[in-house]
């Protein structure tokens, strides 16, 4: 994984967590890599782990079962989408418009662009 420079590694590893979780990738009650596990495939520091975990673990994303690892929170992947969609549209939106006016850029000409990659 390549970490950006505009954001704790910590919050990016629970980013990423949060895209496999939102992916369907671990279900509710799935158990997901232990923070060793997943520290060697993200090439991080286990401490740096540890934090991403306790962060989803303080936001009731994942939880510990002692001594069995930590497992996906039922309804987390309702969670994260209703905070990503709120954060898409407090912050992503504004600023997209914004660029968009400034370019003089049409949602016809965004819709056109999108339905061609799409089907290149």
């Amino acid at each position: 994984m390549t970490f950006e420079n505009n954001k704790a590694i910590y919050e990016q590893m629970a980013d990423r967590l949060c895209d496999e979780i939102i992916a369907q990738t671990y279900k509710a009650d799935d158990r997901i890599p232990s923070v060793r596990e997943y520290a060697v495939t993200l090439q991080v520091n286990t401490n740096t782990a540890v934090k991403a975990y306790e962060l989803l673990a303080r936001e009731q994303i994942i939880y510990n079962k002692r001594g069995m690892g930590y497992f996906v929170s039922a309804g987390a992947r309702e969670q994260i989408m209703l905070a990503r969609r709120k954060t898409f549209c407090q912050q992503t939106l504004p600023s997209l418009f914004r660029e968009m006016q400034l370019l003089g850029i049409t949602m016809e000409e965004v819709v056109q662009e999108y339905k061609s990659k799409a089907q290149s």
